[in-house]
């Protein structure tokens, strides 16, 4: 799997502080579940802005 445990510094669940996160062979840190599906809302709010710009109403 070439994955690769390092120590990441920021903040999660209201502690700042270092973490011990996983890594790819490439150098991009795996994110974690909450961070990932918070990433896909985001990606989703975007699609249904540029979706709305065109004259269309996204579905709910």
């Amino acid at each position: 799997m070439n994955l690769y445990l390092g120590v990441w510094q920021g903040k999660r669940e209201n502690r700042t502080g270092n973490w011990l996160r996983w890594w790819d062979e490439s150098g991009q840190l795996l994110l974690w579940g909450s961070e990932l599906a918070e990433q896909e809302r985001q990606r989703a709010e975007r699609l249904a802005a540029q979706l709305r710009a065109a004259g269309i109403e996204p579905e709910d």
